[in-house]
């Protein structure tokens, strides 16, 4: 009897841990920033993504601001050899990377503050 009260217990456990996995993985929808331009503004911007990463105004008044979405590793790949003989030994590595790569949200706002063109760099 022990033994089927464990397992219905271990199911039950296992069943609560596949619904909280499951659930975790839902996605947000992307933004359609086509819709945004002419009424989203610099200040929605801020609330809803917090601070830009970067911003500058320019001559005319508009605002270009860029926010980072994802922060992305590089690869590297490397190689090594040794010899050791005695009591000595000697070492040789060469590694070689990619760098890193932002994902990069930069979005343009006119002198009215007003989202006037946007793009993203992934």
């Amino acid at each position: 009897m022990k033994t089927g009260l464990a397992a219905t217990w271990s199911l039950l456990v296992t069943l609560a841990f596949a619904a909280l996995v499951v659930g975790g993985c839902a996605t947000t929808k992307p933004i359609d920033w086509n819709s945004r331009v002419g009424t989203y503004t610099f200040d929605q911007a801020v609330t809803e993504l917090g601070p830009p990463d970067k911003q500058a105004r320019l001559s005319d008044g508009k605002t270009v601001a860029q926010w980072i979405t994802r922060r992305e590793g590089g690869a590297s790949f490397s190689v090594g050899t040794g010899f050791v003989g005695g009591n000595t030994g000697f070492g040789v590595g060469q590694t070689v990377g990619t760098g890193y790569r932002d994902r990069v949200l930069t979005l343009t706002f006119g002198a009215n503050n007003v989202l006037a063109a946007w793009s993203k760099n992934y």
